[in-house]
């Protein structure tokens, strides 16, 4: 399994407890969807490795302590913090032409109804009040805010995503 095919869904934040547990922060929309996980991949020297989960306890909205296969005790666990953890892309749900996972669209081309093309999708910042979607126009960074009915049109196949930006919004970077 290579990082191409998967989606991160997380992390290895703590220790849980002195038995090897662990607990997850679940950087995903939808946490709760991932809280009965029978198996995922730790990033361990750039490589993926498959951990199986023997128990799994919900610690609140986007944690979870687990206790891995083979994780028996601190220093096992202590190795697996700060880890990224992934799941393989086809356990993702698909989506319809204006819904998109965050980490698919990287590297599209951004489409404005009214601008012509923007330049390419370089992040999505979850912040806490809003999502930003980070574009980068040769040296200029332009920030779009993730507003209801931004996106128009999701064309996976021509790696395009078109957007129809407020009036205004894009005046700034002109």
């Amino acid at each position: 399994m290579t990082k191409t095919n998967c989606f991160q869904l997380g992390t290895i934040a703590k220790l849980h407890g002195f038995k090897g547990e662990v607990s997850l922060f679940l950087d995903v929309s939808e946490p709760e969807k991932y809280q009965a996980l029978d198996a995922f991949y730790v990033e361990v020297d750039n490589q993926l490795v498959p951990f199986i989960v023997e128990s799994i306890k919900p610690k609140g909205k986007q944690m979870i302590a687990v206790k891995l296969e083979g994780v028996n005790d601190e220093a096992s666990a202590k190795k697996l913090l700060k880890k990224a953890i992934y799941l393989p892309d086809r356990l993702l749900e698909e989506l319809d032409d204006k819904h998109f996972y965050d980490h698919e669209v990287i590297g599209f081309d951004v489409q404005d109804t009214e601008a012509g093309t923007l330049g390419k999708l370089t992040d999505v910042f979850d912040t806490s009040s809003t999502v930003l979607l980070q574009v980068m126009k040769d040296e200029q960074e332009i920030l779009i805010p993730m507003l209801p009915d931004l996106v128009q049109k999701v064309d996976r196949k021509a790696k395009v995503l078109h957007v129809d930006c407020p009036e205004g919004l894009l005046d700034i970077y002109s």
